[in-house]
């Protein structure tokens, strides 16, 4: 299986469109985003053509090939406007190894869930790498719409490999 990763759309119905296209250019077999779908949050800026009906639409036409976990800036209410359950974590099994993922505000490379993982994912820092530390791999695909390293990208995990890729 080919996972195309990526997090903190934040309402950008400009990016929810190139991610979609990347996607669909990737030959993934799921999208899984990370959270942080629709609303900007309280800290930071509209980003580009904020249009949260668009993002939904956008990934409203991929459903059947979508996971989305919730993140915390996401609601009740966005669910309303969404094909889609937000899930709170996911376990992947990649290449006979195991990848915890979540949106990142509870669990990351400094707040390690208690289970032991080959790798945990994660977004909501809005920063991208991805490391190895003390034989955990930990990854961050930055954010869609509002990078703070100006790395705008995603992570595909396939055979058990990550690869951080610009969008």
């Amino acid at each position: 299986m080919k996972y195309l990763i990526c997090s903190d759309i934040h309402g950008s119905g400009y990016y929810a469109e190139l991610l979609v296209d990347a996607f669909l250019t990737e030959k993934a077999d799921f999208l899984v985003c990370l959270g942080d779908v629709y609303n900007h949050g309280p800290r930071n800026p509209l980003p580009k053509d904020y249009a949260p009906l668009k993002v939904a639409k956008a990934l409203n036409g991929i459903v059947d090939k979508l996971i989305v976990l919730k993140g915390n800036c996401d609601s009740v209410v966005d669910t309303y406007i969404s094909d889609f359950d937000f899930i709170d974590s996911l376990v992947i099994e990649s290449g006979n190894k195991s990848f915890f993922l979540s949106h990142g505000h509870i669990y990351n490379k400094d707040d390690k869930p208690k289970t032991k993982y080959d790798g945990v994912i994660y977004g909501h820092f809005h920063t991208a790498f991805v490391l190895d530390k003390e034989g955990v791999i930990y990854a961050n695909p930055g954010s869609v719409s509002l990078p703070k390293d100006e790395f705008r990208g995603y992570l595909i995990l396939e055979n058990g490999n990550l690869t951080l890729k610009k969008l």
